[in-house]
Parts: C-alpha cells; sequence; structure tokens
C-alpha cells in the first residue's frame, strides 16, 4: 500500500493551492524577465509582450504573447525562449506559449516607467 501525505496517495499529484500557485507564477515571471528582445534593451515582459500568463492547479503554464510585429526577425525564436525559460523554473511541470497577433502590439502595451527610460514620449 502506497504511503500517503495530506490524505493523498504518493502516486497522485498534488494540487497547487493558490498562495503556492500566485509565487510559482512570480517566478515565472522573473524567469521569462531573462528573456531580452534583441533589438531593444528590454525583456520581453517589460515590453509587454506577455499578454496572459496561468499556472493551473498541477503546475502546468499557459502563457500567450504577441511580438512588436509580425516580421519581428525572432518570431522563429523568441516564443522559444519564452517557453524555455517558463519550462525551467521548479515547480513548474510544463510550459506552452501561444503567440497571438490580436490585439496588435502597441507601446502603450510597455510600462511607463520603461518608456520613459527608453526616451518614448
Amino acid at each position: 500500500m502506497p504511503e500517503k501525505i495530506d490524505d493523498a496517495p504518493l502516486n497522485q499529484p498534488q494540487e497547487l493551492n493558490s498562495i503556492t500557485r500566485a509565487l510559482l507564477e512570480g517566478e515565472v515571471i522573473e524567469a521569462i524577465r531573462q528573456v531580452y528582445d534583441p533589438e531593444l534593451p528590454i525583456n520581453v515582459y517589460d515590453l509587454g509582450l506577455i499578454y496572459g500568463l496561468n499556472v493551473d492547479h498541477q503546475g502546468f503554464v499557459d502563457i500567450t504573447m504577441t511580438l512588436t510585429s509580425p516580421a519581428c526577425p525572432v518570431a522563429g525564436t523568441l516564443p522559444g525562449e519564452v517557453e524555455t525559460a517558463a519550462k525551467n523554473v521548479p515547480g513548474v511541470k510544463d510550459a506552452k506559449v501561444e503567440l497571438v497577433w490580436d490585439p496588435p502590439y502597441t507601446l502603450e502595451r510597455m510600462p511607463e516607467h520603461i518608456r520613459l527610460e527608453l526616451g518614448l514620449f
């Protein structure tokens, strides 16, 4: 008979509570902040390219992102870099990135303090 932890058999995955999910989401965001757009000195998260990030109760991460333009020269690699960064966070079971073009990216997606730093006002 398998041992039990918190009344769940060892072979069944433990669900993450809301606090653990929030902490894991923060760690994923910090990992994504290590991925930089090669044309700008800013990471893809602060650039506003991440439209959505969801950590489910099992530790699976879904990310919705865009690029500055459909003709972006790193369109083939940047989403994969984001996905790899998320997958490498301890506690993440798997991560998937969906690349979307709607709504189109605009500079307003970038936080105001980043726009100020880049002189984009």
